[in-house]
């Protein structure tokens, strides 16, 4: 296994709790409201999962991949501006800056791979 297969999985199987925990936390719910945008919260859990799912059946249809980890990184780029504008701290900020930051890499490794 390669270390972009590696990080594929990575993100994949993190988004499917990502996105499970939209439908399921509590406190995924408490932060949303946090955030005041509590409407966005079943449609955030949506995209994750298919971004999820997306990584995971690219494995078969690479351009699915790019797809995804270009749609992700896009997501975690609104959670880390989202974050900035409620003020949340740095270390708040991280995981959505470490997801945005990975996503991007993995799509720009995907598609030069892909050319």
């Amino acid at each position: 296994m390669t270390l972009l297969d590696l990080l594929l999985w990575f993100s994949a199987i993190s988004f499917l709790f990502y996105g499970i925990g939209c439908f399921t936390s509590p406190f995924m719910v408490e932060e949303f409201l946090r955030y005041g945008i509590p409407q966005f919260r079943k449609l955030t859990g949506v995209l994750q999962l298919l971004g999820a799912l997306g990584i995971i059946f690219g494995f078969w249809m690479n351009y699915i991949q790019i797809l995804s980890t270009l749609c992700l990184s896009l997501l975690m780029l609104f959670g880390v501006i989202t974050r900035i504008v409620i003020k949340d701290g740095l270390i708040k900020t991280l995981p959505a800056l470490f997801y945005c930051l990975i996503n991007g890499y993995l799509c720009l490794e995907l598609t030069l791979s892909f050319m």
